[in-house]
């Protein structure tokens, strides 16, 4: 008897290479978290393990849903996000400056994080039952417009910015790999281009603050550009090979801001040095390359443009928070998917990977 016989046959389907990735990413972030508290289990390490078993068991449990599940569940689960979203708009709970969740009692709910993956779902549906020859007309364009608009309004008057930007983002890449033609991509960006005077106007004005802090942190090194200056200060000072584990000065000096959720990249560079970042970020390039070979090999318009879409919403992940923390863009207050300390951007992504890894099992003919 062959030891693959003794394994149950939904967890011998699973993909344990990306399971093994993912988890040592996770494993990395843990020992950031643990210096970042002075050598400390609590208060981030330990809980953020925690979720991160419960979390993954969840996505193992996504991962046994068959195609025709996910396209049933995609119109349903996006339209109760949206009426959530006004919920969070009457009732929701304020944090930080901003409304953003529903207190449940049991738990806090931000529904703008279930949002990224509910809105690849709900387009890879849209385009799934649109004829091809209708891809060309303007029919392709509004009805997904507004699909991305309603929610990317409603998160940005929380106001969250980052969070609507990465709705809109994911939205947006899942109607270009639909195949919505090219032109009514560079009419909408050359519209959006014409309004950006009167965009700027109506943020707020720290939203205004970071872009111009982003141009110029040094106009203002001990209010809004002290982030970004520490922050590239702690990637530079640790060099190729960092400067040791619990050696970090930036973030246990407390010279870093924010050094366990946004600017964790910035901490765990510190002591890790170059040769550290490069590793976490080769780990996220796994992630990513897998996600999108498993776009490649679906079989139907549904799994080829949820998975790429759901793949690119990790990606954003990423690159927003390494180019935030590099100085390369605005903060926008997105964390390092399975590094940052927080429970969200840990369970959208582990969504994605449950939803990725149902449409590899249907590309393989298992969705028995």
């Amino acid at each position: 008897m062959s030891n693959d016989s003794l394994i149950p046959a939904p967890l011998a389907r699973m993909p344990w290479g990306l399971i093994l990735v993912v988890s040592a990413i996770l494993g990395f972030g843990l020992v950031v978290l643990y210096s970042a508290a002075g050598g400390k289990m609590m208060p981030w390490a330990l809980p953020q393990g925690i979720r991160y078993v419960l979390f993954l068991l969840g996505a193992m449990t996504l991962s046994r849903l068959n195609e025709q599940q996910l396209k049933a569940v995609a119109w349903p689960t996006y339209l109760i996000l949206v009426i959530l979203l006004f919920g969070v708009e009457a009732l929701g709970a304020v944090g930080g400056g901003s409304r953003r969740w529903l207190d449940l009692k049991i738990i806090r709910l931000q529904p703008s994080e279930l949002m990224k993956p509910a809105i690849v779902l709900v387009l890879a549906r849209f385009y799934d039952a649109m004829p091809a020859p209708e891809m060309r007309r303007f029919a392709a364009v509004w009805p997904a417009a507004l699909l991305i608009g309603v929610p990317f309004l409603l998160v940005l008057v929380q106001p969250d910015l980052g969070t609507a930007l990465m709705i809109a983002f994911g939205g947006v890449t899942a109607m270009y790999l639909a195949g919505v033609p090219k032109r009514w991509f560079i009419g909408v960006f050359a519209a959006a281009a014409a309004l950006m005077p009167v965009a700027l106007h109506m943020m707020h004005d720290y939203q205004r603050n970071r872009i111009e802090i982003f141009l110029n942190p040094e106009s203002d090194p001990l209010g809004t550009g002290y982030h970004i200056i520490q922050s590239k200060i702690a990637i530079g000072s640790g060099g190729v090979k960092g400067k040791g584990f619990l050696q970090g000065t930036q973030s246990h000096l407390d010279y870093l801001p924010e050094g366990h959720t946004d600017f964790v990249f910035a901490t765990m560079a510190e002591e890790w040095g170059l040769m550290g970042g490069l590793g976490i970020i080769l780990a996220y390039c796994f992630v990513i390359g897998w996600g999108m070979r498993v776009a490649m090999r679906a079989r139907s318009r549904f799994g080829r443009v949820a998975a790429a879409g759901l793949t690119t919403t990790i990606f954003f992940y990423v690159a927003i928070n390494l180019l935030m923390v590099m100085g390369l863009a605005p903060v926008v207050g997105i964390p390092l998917p399975l590094v940052s300390f927080g429970g969200s951007a840990m369970m959208t992504v582990l969504i994605c990977l449950g939803f990725l890894m149902a449409i590899q099992r249907h590309s393989r003919g298992r969705n028995r």
